[in-house]
């Protein structure tokens, strides 16, 4: 019986390099020479490090320019709220994998209501769907690109 995963994942070794590229560009940028502005990666949280709340701004747009080039898609990054001291300001980055169990159910929901004959299934931080043809299949993926939802999303294992 023809099956596939629907998930989100962010390909770590792109994400690093980008953080890695975002950091080289912020040690050569004019306006961040002295203030001792980084980037940090650990796992996925990126933290970013520097004086002021309005260069948090500055290099959050530098690490979004840096993912896009790299082609991580950034609706995956959650945003925190930044903690700004005397001469100190931090910002945590979230990079979000796998598909949260309220956004599976909202994709099962879009799929029955469409009276569509395959099943979706959630397993774990993923959603498979299975039907008897390949064609079904196939609308559920244009159905699930057209949708709006909070994760970006790959379609894998697709199987016959």
């Amino acid at each position: 019986m023809p099956s596939f995963d629907v998930v989100s994942e962010v390909n770590h070794h792109e994400l690093s390099n980008a953080v890695d590229q975002a950091n080289r560009e912020v040690t050569t940028r004019f306006d961040f020479k002295g203030t001792g502005s980084n980037f940090e990666l650990a796992g996925n949280l990126i933290t970013m490090n520097t004086e002021s709340e309005f260069q948090l701004q500055q290099m959050y747009d530098i690490l979004c320019n840096k993912l896009v080039k790299r082609g991580v898609d950034i609706a995956a990054l959650e945003l925190g709220d930044p903690n700004v001291q005397l001469k100190t300001a931090t910002q945590v980055v979230t990079v979000r994998e796998g598909i949260e169990t309220s956004e599976s159910k909202k994709m099962i929901k879009l799929i029955k209501d469409r009276k569509m004959k395959v099943q979706a299934a959630i397993q774990g931080d993923q959603l498979r769907v299975t039907g008897k043809k390949r064609d079904d299949l196939q609308e559920v993926i244009a159905l699930l690109k057209e949708g709006k939802f909070a994760m970006p999303l790959q379609f894998k294992n697709f199987r016959d």
